[in-house]
């Protein structure tokens, strides 16, 4: 029957033209046919070089599909390196990461895919293999997700969000003093003393030594507790101190500089609270030296969009609620984690805007340090004022031995002249090895 037989050949068939079909029957079978010449190669019978789709190489197969391809053909025919870098998502769902933070060059693309697949979050470390950008590239892209907080992307479990963690006080001090020349470090600890989840302000004018301040913070918490996270917010800084504080604190330095546009200094303030968040999710305890609030509020005055309502000093009310939430997301939380924010607060600058800034700020801090320029002008440091520095909370963190002694401390610095107290205090401590000493002397002195 040879319709039949024709006819199954003809379905067996490689899809093509017509006369592809003739060329390919054999000679037998066209011998009723005139000789044709063989033509050129058409569209349809190229060899399609392209890359193979996802359905040539199917799961059940054994490999991992990777972006719709197979795995062994990326590292085959492809590149590849170790990246790592922190999670920065667009609004259009895919993402870049960034290795220093804010974005550069060296940044690597990551798809929305790869975003939803392992459940990844602004301010995540991703770890993963990369390759180079291609001729119309800029990035890197991301083709494997490795680690995910230092931890396996495959086997990491569901993360509770920060949002829902339960905020209590501070209930464990951070204890800063480290030796006896401490000075600043020792004055902070019987003074307003820091708890891990502190939300705390340094409320400073020009000149008085926030920045010193801040540095022996940093010092005495690197010496003292090294499995905390420490972290420096540098926002609208100039240059030197940025390097200046980036060679002294021991841990990871975010920082812009003023000559930089507002929009950018608020994204260096965005991913670092976002990295944070993230590393308190997984139960690390984290501090956050933010420097300062008042340029941070300053840059989103000038960053958000106009609400169409003005404060005092020109600032814009839409602008309080970014840094507030900045601020106000530091916390001890109950299930293990806590988030620790240090910020430094501008006065008497001559700008009404910074005095606002400062008076909304005011009552939300759970711990303040205020510094004195007169003191500052006498050569006395630290410049801290003693009368107006204080902690909520603060019987929490001092045992049941320290605490009336402390009491009894207060009370003998009130009974001096204003201008004394610092001053005494600075040289009782000069006189005696730790705080403990000190305390003890007091008791002595009473007695």
């Amino acid at each position: 029957m040879p319709t039949a037989k024709v006819s199954v050949r003809v379905k067996n068939q490689a899809v093509g033209s017509q006369s592809d079909q003739a060329l390919s029957r054999p000679d037998s079978e066209n011998t009723n046919s005139p000789v044709v010449k063989e033509p050129g190669p058409t569209v349809s019978s190229v060899i399609d070089l392209r890359t193979p789709s996802a359905t040539e190489y199917p799961p059940s197969a054994g490999r991992r599909i990777i972006n719709g391809e197979p795995e062994e053909l990326y590292e085959r025919d492809q590149p590849t390196q170790k990246v790592q870098g922190f999670l920065d998502i667009t609004g259009d769902g895919h993402g870049f990461l960034r290795p220093k933070f804010r974005p550069s060059d060296g940044d690597i693309y990551i798809s929305a895919s790869q975003i939803r697949k392992f459940m990844l979050r602004p301010g995540d470390d991703v770890e993963g293999l990369g390759r180079p950008p291609k001729e119309n590239e800029r990035y890197f892209g991301l083709l494997k997700v490795v680690s995910v907080n230092g931890v396996d992307a495959e086997k990491q479990s569901r993360r509770t969000k920060f949002e829902d963690l339960t905020p209590i006080y501070p209930n464990k001090k951070l204890k800063l003093e480290t030796t006896k020349v401490q000075l600043s470090a020792r004055v902070i600890d019987l003074i307003s003393p820091i708890g891990m989840g502190q939300r705390g302000m340094i409320v400073s004018p020009p000149k008085a030594g926030k920045t010193t301040i801040l540095k022996d913070i940093a010092r005495g918490i690197s010496e003292n507790f090294p499995k905390v996270h420490l972290m420096a917010a540098l926002i609208g800084e100039r240059p030197e101190e940025v390097t200046d504080i980036s060679r002294s604190v021991k841990g990871e330095v975010i920082a812009s500089n003023f000559d930089e546009p507002a929009e950018e200094q608020t994204r260096v303030a965005e991913i670092a609270l976002e990295r944070a968040k993230r590393l308190v999710e997984t139960g690390a305890d984290v501090v956050i030296l933010l420097d300062s609030i008042t340029r941070l509020a300053r840059a989103y005055n000038l960053s958000v969009p106009p609400s169409g309502r003005t404060l005092t000093g020109g600032f814009d009310p839409a602008a309080l609620y970014p840094p507030k939430r900045f601020f106000g997301a530091a916390r001890n939380s109950e299930e293990g984690g806590s988030l620790t924010i240090i910020g430094t607060a501008l006065i008497d600058t001559g700008s009404r805007m910074d005095d606002l800034i400062y008076e909304e700020f005011k009552g939300t801090g759970n711990m303040e340090l205020h510094l004195d320029r007169k003191l500052a002008e006498r050569r006395i440091y630290p410049s801290i004022d003693v009368e107006r520095s204080s902690t909520r909370q603060e019987e929490l963190l001092f045992t049941a031995e320290e605490y009336p002694r402390i009491v009894t401390m207060r009370r003998m610095l009130s009974v001096l002249n204003p201008d004394e107290r610092t001053e005494v205090l600075i040289d009782r401590l000069s006189k005696t090895g730790s705080n403990k000493e000190f305390l003890e002397s007091l008791s002595k002195d009473i007695k």
